[in-house]
Protein backbone atom coordinates (compact mmCIF):
# COMPACT_ATOMS: atom_id res chain seq x y z
CA UNK A 1 0.00 0.00 0.00
CA UNK A 2 1.28 3.46 -0.88
CA UNK A 3 2.08 5.75 2.02
CA UNK A 4 0.81 9.31 2.37
CA UNK A 5 4.25 10.55 1.31
CA UNK A 6 4.06 8.50 -1.91
CA UNK A 7 0.73 10.08 -2.77
CA UNK A 8 1.61 13.63 -1.83
CA UNK A 9 5.26 14.66 -2.42
CA UNK A 10 5.16 17.51 0.06
CA UNK A 11 2.82 16.03 2.66
CA UNK A 12 5.64 15.40 5.11
CA UNK A 13 6.66 19.05 4.89
CA UNK A 14 3.23 20.07 6.10
CA UNK A 15 3.77 18.28 9.40
CA UNK A 16 5.76 21.33 10.52
CA UNK A 17 2.53 22.72 12.06
CA UNK A 18 2.58 25.83 9.86
CA UNK A 19 5.59 27.42 11.50
CA UNK A 20 5.95 31.02 10.24
CA UNK A 21 9.53 30.43 9.09
CA UNK A 22 8.41 27.62 6.76
CA UNK A 23 7.37 29.51 3.65
CA UNK A 24 5.29 26.85 1.92
CA UNK A 25 3.18 25.81 4.92
CA UNK A 26 0.43 28.43 4.63
CA UNK A 27 -0.04 28.68 0.88
CA UNK A 28 -3.58 28.96 -0.44
CA UNK A 29 -4.94 25.66 -1.84
CA UNK A 30 -4.57 26.75 -5.47
CA UNK A 31 -0.98 27.87 -4.94
CA UNK A 32 -0.20 24.72 -2.95
CA UNK A 33 -1.50 22.55 -5.77
CA UNK A 34 0.58 24.50 -8.29
CA UNK A 35 3.66 24.05 -6.10
CA UNK A 36 3.04 20.31 -5.79
CA UNK A 37 2.96 19.98 -9.58
CA UNK A 38 6.53 21.30 -9.96
CA UNK A 39 7.97 19.36 -7.02
CA UNK A 40 10.07 16.19 -7.23
CA UNK A 41 10.55 14.16 -4.03
CA UNK A 42 13.72 12.13 -3.35
CA UNK A 43 15.04 10.11 -0.41
CA UNK A 44 18.75 10.62 0.41
CA UNK A 45 21.02 8.54 2.65
CA UNK A 46 23.26 10.02 5.32
CA UNK A 47 26.25 11.84 3.81
CA UNK A 48 24.61 12.68 0.47
CA UNK A 49 25.53 15.98 -1.19
CA UNK A 50 22.56 18.06 -2.36
CA UNK A 51 24.62 20.87 -3.85
CA UNK A 52 28.14 22.25 -3.63
CA UNK A 53 29.42 25.75 -2.89
CA UNK A 54 30.15 27.54 -6.17
CA UNK A 55 27.90 25.26 -8.25
CA UNK A 56 25.49 27.03 -10.58
CA UNK A 57 22.03 26.96 -9.03
CA UNK A 58 19.69 24.34 -10.49
CA UNK A 59 16.85 25.08 -8.10
CA UNK A 60 15.84 24.91 -4.46
CA UNK A 61 15.40 22.05 -2.01
CA UNK A 62 12.68 21.76 0.64
CA UNK A 63 13.77 19.56 3.53
CA UNK A 64 10.86 17.36 4.64
CA UNK A 65 12.52 14.82 6.92
CA UNK A 66 15.99 14.59 8.46
CA UNK A 67 18.72 17.21 8.91
CA UNK A 68 21.18 18.84 6.51
CA UNK A 69 24.37 20.73 7.32
CA UNK A 70 25.23 23.85 5.32
CA UNK A 71 28.94 24.59 5.21
CA UNK A 72 31.59 26.71 3.53
CA UNK A 73 35.28 26.02 2.95
CA UNK A 74 38.33 28.30 2.98
CA UNK A 75 41.03 28.16 0.31
CA UNK A 76 43.27 26.23 2.70
CA UNK A 77 40.66 23.51 3.22
CA UNK A 78 39.16 24.51 6.56
CA UNK A 79 35.41 23.96 6.92
CA UNK A 80 32.86 26.09 8.78
CA UNK A 81 29.33 24.76 9.29
CA UNK A 82 27.02 27.75 8.95
CA UNK A 83 23.70 26.10 9.79
CA UNK A 84 21.95 22.83 10.55
CA UNK A 85 18.73 22.74 8.54
CA UNK A 86 15.61 21.15 10.02
CA UNK A 87 12.43 19.81 8.35
CA UNK A 88 10.55 22.63 6.64
CA UNK A 89 13.69 24.63 5.79
CA UNK A 90 14.25 25.73 2.19
CA UNK A 91 17.80 25.33 0.92
CA UNK A 92 19.37 27.26 -1.95
CA UNK A 93 16.61 29.87 -2.03
CA UNK A 94 18.67 33.03 -2.54
CA UNK A 95 20.88 31.45 -5.22
CA UNK A 96 17.81 30.15 -7.04
CA UNK A 97 16.15 33.56 -7.10
CA UNK A 98 19.28 35.52 -8.07
CA UNK A 99 20.67 32.96 -10.50
CA UNK A 100 24.04 33.01 -8.75
CA UNK A 101 26.07 29.97 -7.62
CA UNK A 102 25.14 28.28 -4.36
CA UNK A 103 26.85 30.07 -1.48
CA UNK A 104 27.21 26.91 0.64
CA UNK A 105 27.51 23.14 0.42
CA UNK A 106 24.50 21.11 1.60
CA UNK A 107 25.10 17.58 2.95
CA UNK A 108 22.70 15.28 4.79
CA UNK A 109 23.70 14.31 8.34
CA UNK A 110 21.05 11.58 8.53
CA UNK A 111 18.63 9.95 6.06
CA UNK A 112 16.46 12.66 4.53
CA UNK A 113 13.43 13.18 2.35
CA UNK A 114 13.90 16.25 0.18
CA UNK A 115 11.71 17.95 -2.41
CA UNK A 116 13.40 19.63 -5.38
CA UNK A 117 12.00 22.45 -7.51
CA UNK A 118 13.85 23.55 -10.64
CA UNK A 119 14.81 27.22 -10.93
CA UNK A 120 12.73 28.12 -13.99
CA UNK A 121 9.67 26.34 -12.64
CA UNK A 122 10.03 28.13 -9.31
CA UNK A 123 10.45 31.58 -10.86
CA UNK A 124 7.35 30.97 -12.99
CA UNK A 125 5.48 29.86 -9.87
CA UNK A 126 6.44 33.10 -8.08
CA UNK A 127 5.30 35.24 -11.01
CA UNK A 128 1.89 33.62 -10.86
CA UNK A 129 1.48 33.56 -7.07
CA UNK A 130 1.85 36.92 -5.34
CA UNK A 131 1.28 35.46 -1.89
CA UNK A 132 4.21 33.12 -2.33
CA UNK A 133 6.39 36.08 -3.35
CA UNK A 134 5.66 37.82 -0.06
CA UNK A 135 6.47 34.64 1.88
CA UNK A 136 9.80 34.34 0.06
CA UNK A 137 10.63 37.99 0.80
CA UNK A 138 9.80 37.46 4.47
CA UNK A 139 11.99 34.34 4.54
CA UNK A 140 15.01 36.12 3.03
CA UNK A 141 14.60 39.00 5.49
CA UNK A 142 14.28 36.57 8.42
CA UNK A 143 17.44 34.74 7.32
CA UNK A 144 19.37 37.99 7.22
CA UNK A 145 18.23 38.90 10.72
CA UNK A 146 19.11 35.46 12.08
CA UNK A 147 22.52 35.56 10.42
CA UNK A 148 23.23 38.86 12.17
CA UNK A 149 22.14 37.38 15.50
CA UNK A 150 24.34 34.31 15.03
CA UNK A 151 27.37 36.39 14.09
CA UNK A 152 26.80 38.57 17.15
CA UNK A 153 26.25 35.58 19.45
CA UNK A 154 29.17 33.43 18.36
CA UNK A 155 31.51 36.10 17.03
CA UNK A 156 31.45 38.12 20.25
CA UNK A 157 31.72 35.13 22.59
CA UNK A 158 34.84 35.26 24.73
CA UNK A 159 35.71 31.57 24.65
CA UNK A 160 35.04 28.27 22.90
CA UNK A 161 33.29 27.08 26.06
CA UNK A 162 30.85 29.98 25.89
CA UNK A 163 30.19 29.29 22.20
CA UNK A 164 29.51 25.61 22.85
CA UNK A 165 27.20 26.40 25.76
CA UNK A 166 25.23 28.83 23.57
CA UNK A 167 24.97 26.21 20.85
CA UNK A 168 23.60 23.61 23.28
CA UNK A 169 21.10 26.13 24.66
CA UNK A 170 19.97 27.00 21.14
CA UNK A 171 19.47 23.35 20.18
CA UNK A 172 17.48 22.56 23.31
CA UNK A 173 15.31 25.68 22.99
CA UNK A 174 14.31 24.84 19.41
CA UNK A 175 12.55 21.60 20.32
CA UNK A 176 11.21 22.75 23.66
CA UNK A 177 13.49 20.44 25.65
CA UNK A 178 14.89 23.26 27.77
CA UNK A 179 11.53 23.63 29.48
CA UNK A 180 12.08 20.22 31.07
CA UNK A 181 13.93 19.69 34.34
CA UNK A 182 16.74 17.83 32.55
CA UNK A 183 16.67 18.54 28.81
CA UNK A 184 18.06 15.87 26.49
CA UNK A 185 19.53 16.17 23.01
CA UNK A 186 20.15 13.56 20.34
CA UNK A 187 23.71 14.22 19.17
CA UNK A 188 23.96 13.44 15.46
CA UNK A 189 27.11 15.49 14.88
CA UNK A 190 30.68 14.46 15.58
CA UNK A 191 33.00 16.58 17.73
CA UNK A 192 34.71 17.63 14.49
CA UNK A 193 31.42 18.91 13.04
CA UNK A 194 30.54 20.75 16.26
CA UNK A 195 33.98 22.37 16.14
CA UNK A 196 33.22 23.50 12.59
CA UNK A 197 29.98 25.06 13.84
CA UNK A 198 31.63 27.20 16.52
CA UNK A 199 34.96 27.87 14.81
CA UNK A 200 37.34 25.91 16.99
CA UNK A 201 39.23 22.59 16.96
CA UNK A 202 37.94 19.07 17.56
CA UNK A 203 40.37 18.68 20.46
CA UNK A 204 38.94 21.78 22.15
CA UNK A 205 35.36 20.53 21.79
CA UNK A 206 36.31 17.12 23.21
CA UNK A 207 38.06 18.79 26.15
CA UNK A 208 35.08 21.06 26.92
CA UNK A 209 32.62 18.16 26.80
CA UNK A 210 34.83 16.15 29.14
CA UNK A 211 34.95 19.08 31.57
CA UNK A 212 31.16 19.56 31.45
CA UNK A 213 30.64 15.88 32.19
CA UNK A 214 33.19 15.96 35.01
CA UNK A 215 31.37 18.93 36.56
CA UNK A 216 28.07 17.03 36.12
CA UNK A 217 26.61 19.79 33.96
CA UNK A 218 26.12 17.25 31.15
CA UNK A 219 25.62 13.50 31.11
CA UNK A 220 26.07 11.30 28.04
CA UNK A 221 24.29 8.02 27.40
CA UNK A 222 25.21 6.75 23.97
CA UNK A 223 24.30 9.47 21.48
CA UNK A 224 21.91 11.18 23.92
CA UNK A 225 23.18 14.17 25.88
CA UNK A 226 21.31 15.26 29.03
CA UNK A 227 21.65 18.67 30.66
CA UNK A 228 21.91 17.97 34.40
CA UNK A 229 22.50 21.56 35.47
CA UNK A 230 20.67 24.14 33.35
CA UNK A 231 21.69 27.03 35.58
CA UNK A 232 25.39 26.26 35.20
CA UNK A 233 25.08 25.88 31.42
CA UNK A 234 23.27 29.22 31.11
CA UNK A 235 25.94 30.89 33.27
CA UNK A 236 28.65 29.41 31.06
CA UNK A 237 26.85 30.84 28.00
CA UNK A 238 26.65 34.28 29.62
CA UNK A 239 22.83 34.10 29.72
CA UNK A 240 20.89 35.81 32.46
Amino acid sequence: MSSLYDLNPIASCLTCKSRPDHIFCNLQPIALHAFQKITCSTAYPKGAILFVEGQISRGLYVLCQGRVKLSTCTVDGRTLIVKLADPGDVLGLSATISGTPYELTAQTVEPCQVNFVGREDFLCFLRENVGACFRVAEQLSDRYNKACQEVRSLGLSRSAGEKLAKLLLDWSSRNGEFLKREPSLKMTLTHEEIAQLIGTSRETVTRIFADLKHRQILEAKGSTLSVRDKTALRAMAGAS
